[in-house]
């Protein structure tokens, strides 16, 4: 059986990273925490597939909108810094990522992918899991699909954003709306 994770602190991280500026780093838990950030982690499986670009692109496109709620999103794959480079390198008509506003991180060896639970271990591969972790370092959301499903960007925003209010929210809660 699975253990739970939401409501604990999150496993830490740290991972070499493609940043937006293309360039080669790293990116950590600690470090969004330093800074009072939220963290918006993200696995995918593979980079140079067909579901993985859609998802990747509309959270560089809807950037600002994390960025104006304190959160830090950072994408991961079990594929290296050197494949995300060449992937962001290729022009989205390509099917390549083109320019993105947030860091691609590399887990070859598949340790932080393990330690979200979302690891196919004998594809070495990782399901789509999402994470929201609170600037305490506190998992708050988690979700996993399958790898055929690409993620909603708005229902993103509208998690971070309820988990943000403190309050209750009910079902279809949306911005803007009153909690419980």
């Amino acid at each position: 059986m699975a253990e739970r994770m939401v409501g604990k602190q999150a496993p830490r991280f740290e991972m070499e990273a493609v940043l937006a500026n293309k360039e080669f780093g790293k990116v950590s838990l600690e470090e969004n925490m330093k800074n009072g950030k939220w963290t918006v982690l993200f696995f995918y499986p593979m980079d140079f597939t067909f579901v993985c670009p859609t998802e990747i692109t509309a959270l560089s496109d809807h950037y600002e909108e994390f960025e104006d709620l304190d959160a830090e999103v950072v994408g991961v794959s079990t594929d290296t810094i050197h494949t995300h480079l060449a992937w962001i390198n290729t022009d989205r008509k390509d099917n390549g990522l083109g320019d993105l506003n947030y860091p691609l991180a590399a887990d070859p060896t598949h340790a932080v992918a393990r330690d979200y639970g979302v690891l196919i271990e004998e594809e070495g591969v990782a399901l789509r899991g999402l994470f929201i972790i609170n600037p305490e370092g506190e998992l708050q959301y988690a979700v996993v699909n399958h790898n055929n499903i690409g993620r909603s960007v708005e229902e993103t925003l509208r998690v971070l954003q309820a988990l943000q209010t403190g309050g209750l929210c009910p079902a279809n809660w949306k911005p803007g709306q009153k909690t419980l």
